[in-house]
């Protein structure tokens, strides 16, 4: 069910980029890391939710992974889930929609949801994009 709703948020996520795109940032796309995160968190959040994630934050131990925090997800709060799916974690469907915005912009990478501080989008870039930004910096 998690793998259905992901699809569906991918199916999403890549229709309302280019809408979004066009309206917040008409004629420039982000070229690095931290500046599509952050256009996550904020502009396409609120587009899509009503308004900003809770958190962003970046993992200690490894460079290519980031987590979105959401303490009360729209898309769990009117979902009951029976006992035998307690594991059942409906954001599966933004942690789609988030893999399609990244992949779509040029920053591939993997998204999966996860039942921490509320519930955490973990985004793992793929090497060739952290590599890419660390070209960037100099510039």
């Amino acid at each position: 069910l998690q793998a259905r709703l992901a699809q569906l948020g991918h199916h999403v996520g890549l229709r309302a980029l280019d809408a979004l795109v066009a309206r917040e940032r008409p004629g420039r796309r982000e070229t690095k890391v931290l500046g599509v995160l952050l256009f996550v968190k904020g502009p396409l959040w609120r587009a899509l939710f009503g308004r900003e994630a809770d958190k962003l934050e970046q993992a200690n131990d490894d460079d290519r992974t980031f987590y979105v925090i959401e303490r009360e997800p729209l898309v769990n709060t009117f979902v009951s889930v029976p006992r035998e799916n307690s594991s059942l974690n409906c954001a599966a469907f933004a942690a789609g929609l988030l893999e399609a915005v990244l992949g779509a912009s040029g920053f591939p990478a993997r998204v999966s949801a996860h039942w921490h501080k509320g519930t955490t989008l973990m985004i793992k870039f793929d090497e060739a994009v952290i590599a890419r930004d660390k070209s960037l910096e100099g510039r």
